[in-house]
């Protein structure tokens, strides 16, 4: 693995941190049999990955050496030597004098000089001991042959060694707290939650909560060498998607929280941009709304002032793609001609409880297949209030109202555009005497049209409920919505995520 991931990211990352080679008086100074006259590479973990920063040649003895690093850049490193072979160190403000051989080179390694090292390594040490006491144990458990009682007796002895392990891990922290390796190990331990006080109903939902009130608590945020750690990204990933509520509001106030703690410019671009990059590549329903949050907050303010102007220009014209059709946010007013191309549909003067917006194509495959369970949808739902502002994506008119005709698309608000329209001239005089607008006339990039059918739940006020859901998916959201406003009436009600009960909670 330490192969492909070296590989993928040499390009990538080399030079990603300044090397101040007259910046530190310490070494990083290591001799290692069996790499004697070839290069050798000291590589930086940057949360999960691991790059390439600095390379040197071994001399016939195989010792070699490295520039120490400035305290922001200190933190795990990894020395990687031909093979590609490589072992983790811990890099703090101090000389470093290790000795090893590549037949095995943690458990023959010893530590000359570095009290962070010689701790990291007595740890390392600890726990392959630990694991080799376990083995025998897994084994009891995996063997189908064995009885009750010595498969209970093995979990016993795999909870007393793991017992040790932690109580090892807080003596070490105790002990030395001022290393950077305990701040390290203090991140892999998890919160400890205690039982629920006498007289709480709920008491797992008070664990819940404690939990998450004290997830963090185990991170120095003014320390920005805790990110150059695999631990760091697991820690904030378990939280972004295991902890937290999946819901955008919720997660959009979180996030800002998080990211306001970081009490140093490291952690405060690790939390951002990890952040911004879930939202923008998740699959949950509106999770845009985190996305634009983000960067209105950090990258169009000039905040997030690690990317060049080409990567900033792309992010920020990408939330622009998206504003438009936030959760929980008002459309922008469409207006656009309908099959007769002469009479012009105020979106907004739709009065209905619920508007599907509709973006479709008669060519389109899924369209096809779609469009018909719309019809019956809406024909289910226009009584309670429903309607559908349907608007072709089709360039030209024919098909579109043939196929609409076919279908028997009825009761729709059925809209598009059309050539003559959108040619510079009549598209200019139209906007300027205010029969339509630029937005209604450039729908395809109002709502981030790149493939059909692209549909839109609104709600009274035309604010985005829901998105990209099915006919199917928008019948069971109506029926839940109409069962939350008429909680006694004949629709059943759904059942409600555990995780927005929380959310609701929390809110009060």
């Amino acid at each position: 693995m330490i192969n492909s991931i070296l590989k993928f990211s040499l390009i990538l990352a080399l030079g990603m941190f300044t090397i101040h080679a007259d910046a530190q008086d310490n070494k990083i100074r290591l001799k290692i049999k069996g790499v004697e006259n070839q290069e050798v590479y000291l590589a930086n973990y940057y949360g999960e990955k691991l790059y390439y920063n600095d390379t040197t040649m071994a001399d016939a003895n195989g010792y070699f050496e490295f520039q120490g690093k400035p305290f922001e850049e200190c933190g795990k490193y990894a020395v990687v030597a031909p093979g590609p072979k490589f072992f983790d160190i811990i890099v703090s403000q101090e000389d470093i004098y290790l000795e090893t051989d590549t037949s095995d080179l943690i458990n023959n390694l010893t530590v000359h000089k570095s009290d962070e090292n010689e701790q990291f390594f007595n740890y390392l040490h600890f726990i392959q001991r630990k694991r080799n006491a376990r083995a025998p144990f897994d084994a009891v458990l995996a063997d189908s042959l064995k009885s009750d009682k010595q498969k209970e007796q093995a979990r016993a002895e795999i909870k007393q060694l793991n017992d040790d392990v932690q109580q090892y891990q807080k003596d070490l922290i105790a002990k030395h707290p001022e290393l950077l390796f305990t701040k390290l190990m203090q991140m892999t331990l998890d919160v400890e939650v205690p039982e629920a006080p006498e007289g709480v109903e709920d008491a797992q939902t008070w664990k819940y909560y404690y939990y998450r009130n004290h997830y963090w608590d185990r991170v120095d945020f003014s320390d920005p060498r805790l990110v150059r750690d695999q631990m760091f990204h697991r820690v904030l990933d378990k939280y972004w998607t295991k902890v937290l509520p999946q819901i955008p509001d919720s997660l959009l106030k979180e996030a800002f929280a998080l990211v306001e703690r970081a009490d140093n410019y490291d952690m405060f671009k690790y939390f951002t941009h990890h952040i911004t990059y879930a939202a923008e590549s998740s699959n949950i329903m509106c999770m845009d709304k985190v996305f634009v949050g983000m960067v209105d907050r950090y990258y169009r303010t000039g905040k997030a002032d690690w990317l060049d102007e080409e990567a900033t220009t792309k992010i920020l014209d990408r939330a622009k793609d998206l504003r438009y059709t936030v959760c929980g946010e008002p459309v922008p007013n469409i207006i656009l001609p309908d099959t007769t191309l002469t009479n012009w549909v105020n979106l907004y003067e739709i009065d209905s409880k619920y508007t599907v917006i509709a973006i479709w194509e008669s060519t389109c495959g899924h369209c096809k297949k779609e469009m018909p369970k719309l019809q019956e949808l809406s024909e289910e739902w226009s009584d309670k209030g429903l309607k559908v502002f349907a608007i072709g994506n089709d360039f030209e008119t024919e098909p579109w109202v043939e196929f609409i005709r076919d279908k028997e698309l009825d009761g729709w608000y059925h809209v598009s555009d059309n050539p003559a329209i959108n040619a510079t001239d009549s598209a200019t005089k139209l906007i300027s005497s205010g029969i339509t607008t630029l937005l209604s006339l450039n729908f395809r990039s109002t709502f981030d049209v790149f493939s059909t059918p692209k549909v839109f739940l609104l709600d009274e006020d035309k604010r985005v409920i829901a998105k990209q859901l099915s006919a199917e998916q928008i019948g069971e959201l109506l029926k839940r919505l109409e069962a939350e406003d008429n909680p006694t009436g004949d629709v059943p009600p759904a059942e409600t995520p555990k995780e927005e009960k929380a959310v609701r909670e929390e809110r009060g």
